[in-house]
């Protein structure tokens, strides 16, 4: 039960931001004793892999909140958050971590399931990202950007840290990501209040 919510907290994280799990991975696997990554994915916490994903994360915190730049990322990102969901969910539970011990217990050889799972899984996120976006731009006059975007990687943050350390936290963190996107949606897609009937005075 476990690797499921790892691998679902980590591949929702991705289709918010891509790189913010897989850093997260790359640097627990690295420097701590929190992720052990299996050989196959242990190219995660290699250096140069980490300062290149740390390159990519700095210029998609840049992009995601400039009105406008942020929309035409989210195209570049359809293929690149699914597929990042796809390698830490497959990375994230088939690795050893404070709460898993077993990794291989659930899957066992079907090592692509849990890849083509993340892509799923993160390839939704993305879709909800990429269609709440604009809408609140337009609401907003762009305004909303770097807010939204903020909380977006905040969430992300705290998925990838969740699937971790505390998977059971996985599903309140999503279901208040849900929540806070739908409502925000919701709120900004009216639109504008129309002004009063009162006829005007001819005088």
């Amino acid at each position: 039960m476990f690797e499921i919510l790892t691998g679902t907290g980590l591949s929702a994280a991705a289709g918010l931001n891509a790189f913010i799990p897989m850093l997260i991975l790359g640097l627990l696997d690295r420097y701590t004793d929190l992720v052990q990554l299996p050989a196959e994915w242990s190219w995660l916490g290699n250096g140069w892999v980490l300062l290149i994903v740390g390159l990519l994360l700095v210029l998609e915190i840049a992009a995601d909140k400039i009105p406008m730049v942020d929309s035409i990322n989210d195209w570049i990102q359809t293929v690149i958050r699914p597929a990042a969901g796809g390698i830490v969910f497959g990375s994230g539970v088939s690795s050893e971590t404070v709460t898993v011990s077993d990794p291989d217990a659930f899957f066992g050889g079907d090592a692509w399931i849990p890849v083509v799972m993340g892509i799923v899984i993160a390839f939704a996120v993305h879709l909800v990202k990429m269609m709440t976006r604009p809408v609140l731009n337009a609401a907003t006059v762009g305004a909303a950007a770097p807010v939204v975007s903020t909380v977006e990687d905040t969430a992300s943050l705290s998925l990838a840290l969740a699937a971790v350390l505390l998977p059971a936290l996985v599903i309140v963190v999503i279901a208040a990501v849900v929540l806070g996107l739908w409502l925000l949606y919701r709120r900004f897609r009216r639109p504008g209040v129309r002004r009063s009937s009162v006829p005007r005075s001819r005088f």
